[in-house]
């Protein structure tokens, strides 16, 4: 089944990406719920806010997620296992926009990682890499924007070393958080 994605991503990513080892598919409500459900239940994926969350709960925030015409979740893989969930957004379109001079190139995304089985060196940062090379086979994503938890330490070095670069903090009304850019060719490349 081919889901139809938002309008802003293009035409090449409305079915799937691919990448080396790596491939992206939108979520598929009914076979990855009980996935995610799993994932965002963990102890790490305290940032995710959906700790004690049911089946239910989480498929009814994906399901109102996906109907948004600015948003589309994502489940990458790595060679052929469920890896990461990613969500992608228009920034303007996005509540973020409130919080910034968002411009019409800006588009930003969430990741959470699967639960690690064997640990891979440099894997989390593979992953951004693919994300960040998906959006920007867009030719109307000019810059990318995260924000992350501010106590978040593990992701803020991550970003920086993917080439975001930090702008200050701002107060969302579940977190603090810090908001950080990267330009297309600000991108990291190793």
């Amino acid at each position: 089944m081919t889901q139809q994605l938002p309008a802003f991503l293009s035409a090449d990513a409305q079915t799937s990406f691919t990448s080396g080892d790596f491939y992206l598919r939108p979520l598929v409500l009914d076979t990855d719920i009980t996935l995610i459900h799993d994932w965002v239940n963990r102890d790490y994926a305290v940032y995710w806010q959906l700790q004690n969350s049911t089946v239910e709960q989480v498929r009814k925030m994906y399901a109102e997620l996906i109907a948004l015409p600015h948003v589309q979740p994502f489940l990458g893989f790595y060679n052929d296992k469920p890896a990461f969930l990613v969500e992608f957004y228009k920034a303007q379109e996005d509540r973020i926009g409130e919080y910034y001079d968002a411009l019409p190139g800006d588009y930003g995304f969430h990741i959470l990682m699967a639960p690690v089985e064997k640990r891979i060196p440099d894997f989390t940062f593979q992953v951004f890499q693919v994300i960040m090379s998906f959006l920007f086979s867009d030719a109307r994503v000019e810059r990318l924007i995260v924000e992350p938890d501010a106590r978040n330490e593990k992701i803020h070095v991550l970003n920086k070393r993917a080439g975001f670069e930090y702008q200050g903090l701002i107060e969302l009304p579940e977190k603090t958080a810090h908001l950080a850019f990267c330009k297309r060719k600000e991108q990291a490349v190793s």
